[in-house]
């Protein structure tokens, strides 16, 4: 996050110069410019729009956001105003005074930034000139195939003209500008080239050709320094795409990216060394009573039971107050996202438990959207078995209660064996009778498109995990977003997560992982790797990120079996803590959300957060033992475990480096020196 600080660049002997000047936020006009802004398409969405309330609370009126406009997303998101500022406003005038579409606004979100958005379909009339431009700029040409690359060229020109008309009219301000992803990178390179006086920042939050590696199942990170980057992205077909993301990279004065594994990677892919790394965080809101986050676990948690109880009817034979809820969530990438490493260290699981004996259930949901035709009719039909069991319970429980209430008014005890007549038992017999069925539970809500080729439901095929009555873990693959809306599972995402008890997380390439952040902001453990950016930040600043609820999954070190079973004993032995010691862990993992919170982000350089004092050290990775290895070590946890003292200790751990004005520079450990 840019802190009142401008960058620019002087000649010395025909070489480039850092300059960085101390300037007060009132002299600086800052545009940060993201095809997301209000388009919700993947995580820089949710970087911006949590940002933006810390960011517009510290630049106020000099802070925009530049993206494209789309009419739904301006009526529902955006409220029209005229700007104040008179440098924007001539722009927006000007522009719209030779034949574009540009609007302003404020963003209906926290912060109410302002936002300028561009009509790009107003502009297209204009594509070859400014294929033109690009090329003269950095000789890239685009395909006229490649309908999105179109749409950025446009977007970008759009950008690079209301940038320049901004300098023309900004008399004594100094504006800076960030560009997110390669999507607004040639408004970048078209800013430089026509040397706009202005300083630039490019923050890649992926690679384009890393995320298109990993998918193909290449041995990726081990590999870095070997792969034919031209040839690679050729034979993709994005070399166009990938020229203007590093020519991005190469133009702007600051580089950064959003993690340290990140940087690792760009500095291979992209050819240059990030300046910053900038990790991403939240907006956390804190709870006035300190254990409201519990009492909201509480109360989803029987909603997604109550779901649970129609999937499963006729097959409920398990206990529902034994029972955890497992989750996994994000874009279908099945190798990216680790939903191969996690669907077979549940198959492990699922055999450790039964050989244990253990009455410990697990239900594991997919949240990963797939094309499909419409609801399976079985799930529907297990709602409705459901709904229709808890009426008939309700009519014989007010029929119950009435002629209780009778007997008792005439001062008698009631013959329990004729409270409840004929009418009542065949009823009652007759709903025991429909939550009969052959089939065993469903293991997808939806009717799939691919069913045959799907690589979720393939695996499980092989795998054999069927939801039958002896298996353990039971799988539910919802592919769809979740909704308050929905007939199956009426819940946001926010209250679904809430109500598990644990999200895993284990992928493969995940430049940040805004999952596992969320889950930690809402006091839920989750499981992560030294791959994504989130687990790498929670090594280097958490001393035992274990002991609060993180638990880290060797991917980069480890071969893929090795690292499957670390997943199944984290999994393990989460299953093995008592009641007791998952509301400890749940206390502890909210307490890190400070950590994640927008307004530290930045201050906690050199910062390692210690472990918890009621503790012992977590086993070590490379031991196939749970964090809990004896009833005897529990029993000692639990004695010594105070949670007033331990979280006032925590707060004053966590606040203390924030405070300060400078951090001194401790050794960076190189990535991968960590123990899990």
């Amino acid at each position: 996050m840019l802190r009142g600080r401008s960058l620019s660049v002087t000649s010395l002997s025909g070489l480039p110069r850092w300059e960085v000047k101390e300037l007060p936020v009132e002299e600086l006009l800052l545009f940060e410019v993201a095809w997301e802004v209000t388009n919700k398409v993947g995580g820089i969405y949710t970087v911006i729009q949590t940002k933006a309330k810390t960011t517009a609370d510290e630049w106020g009126d000099n802070y925009f956001l530049i993206g494209p406009y789309f009419e739904h997303n301006m009526k529902t998101q955006v409220e029209q105003c005229e700007p104040v500022n008179d440098a924007v406003r001539r722009a927006v005038d000007a522009m719209n005074k030779h034949g574009c579409q540009v609007h302003f606004g404020r963003w209906l979100i926290e912060g109410s930034p302002y936002v300028v958005l561009f009509d790009i379909g107003f502009s297209a009339w204009n594509l070859d000139r400014w294929k033109g431009d690009l090329w003269e700029a950095c000789s890239v040409g685009i395909p006229y195939h490649d309908r999105e690359a179109n749409d950025m060229l446009i977007f970008g020109s759009l950008t690079a003209w209301f940038l320049k008309e901004v300098t023309d009219h900004a008399d004594d301000k100094h504006v800076v500008a960030q560009f997110h992803e390669w999507q607004a990178g040639i408004g970048l390179i078209l800013s430089r080239a026509r040397k706009l006086p202005i300083a630039t920042i490019f923050t890649t939050h992926a690679t384009l050709l890393g995320r298109y590696l990993c998918a193909a199942n290449i041995d990726f990170y081990n590999h870095l320094d070997k792969f034919n980057i031209d040839k690679e992205a050729g034979e993709r077909q994005i070399y166009h795409r990938y020229c203007m993301e590093r020519a991005s990279v190469h133009c702007a004065h600051v580089f950064t990216t959003v993690s340290e594994i990140t940087a690792i990677e760009a500095e291979h892919m992209l050819k240059r060394k990030p300046d910053v790394v900038t990790p991403n965080g939240l907006n956390v809101k804190k709870f006035s009573a300190v254990h409201e986050f519990q009492n909201l676990h509480a109360m989803y948690k029987a909603r997604i039971q109550d779901f649970v109880r129609g999937h499963f009817y006729g097959h409920l034979d398990f206990d529902l107050e034994k029972t955890l809820f497992l989750f996994i969530a994000g874009r279908y990438e099945f190798s990216n996202k680790g939903a191969d490493i996690f669907l077979e260290s549940l198959s492990r699981l699922n055999f450790l438990l039964r050989m244990h004996k253990s009455d410990v259930t697990v239900v594991v949901f997919f949240i990963m959207p797939a094309k499909t035709n419409n609801f399976n009719v079985e799930t529907l039909k297990g709602q409705a078995v459901r709904k229709q069991l808890w009426d008939i319970a309700h009519s014989v429980k007010e029929k119950f209660g009435k002629k209780l209430y009778d007997a008792l008014l005439r001062g008698e005890i009631p013959d329990m064996n004729n409270i409840l007549d004929r009418d009542d038992l065949t009823i009652m017999k007759r709903a025991i009778f429909s939550t009969q069925r052959q089939s065993l539970p469903p293991v997808t809500t939806h009717n799939m498109i691919d069913d045959s080729t799907d690589p979720i439901l393939s695996t499980i095929r092989r795998i054999g995990l069927f939801n039958n009555r002896t298996d353990r873990v039971k799988v539910i693959l919802h592919p769809e977003f979740l909704s308050s809306t929905s007939p199956l599972l009426p819940m946001d995402y926010e209250e679904f997560v809430r109500g598990c008890h644990l999200g895993v997380f284990p992928s493969y390439y995940e430049p940040w992982g805004y999952t596992p952040a969320e889950c930690t902001v809402m006091g839920i453990p989750s499981v992560t790797t030294n791959l994504s950016g989130f687990g790498c930040f929670m090594q280097e600043h958490v001393a035992d990120p274990t002991a609060y609820g993180i638990y880290i999954v060797d991917r980069r070190f480890r071969s893929p079996d090795d690292s499957c079973n670390q997943l199944t004993q984290f999994l393990y032995g989460f299953c093995k803590q008592s009641r007791r010691q998952r509301i400890i862990q749940r206390n502890r993992t909210e307490r890190l959300s400070d950590l994640l919170d927008w307004r530290y982000l930045g201050r906690t350089e050199g910062f390692k957060y210690p472990r918890p004092s009621s503790v012992p050290p977590s086993p070590s990775g490379s031991q196939a033992s749970s964090p809990q290895s004896s009833d005897v070590e529990d029993e000692v946890e639990d004695e010594r475990y105070d949670e007033e003292k331990e979280a006032e200790r925590d707060r004053l751990n966590i606040k203390s480096p924030f405070a300060l004005s400078h951090v001194p520079r401790g050794k960076k450990k190189l990535h991968g020196e960590y123990k899990n």
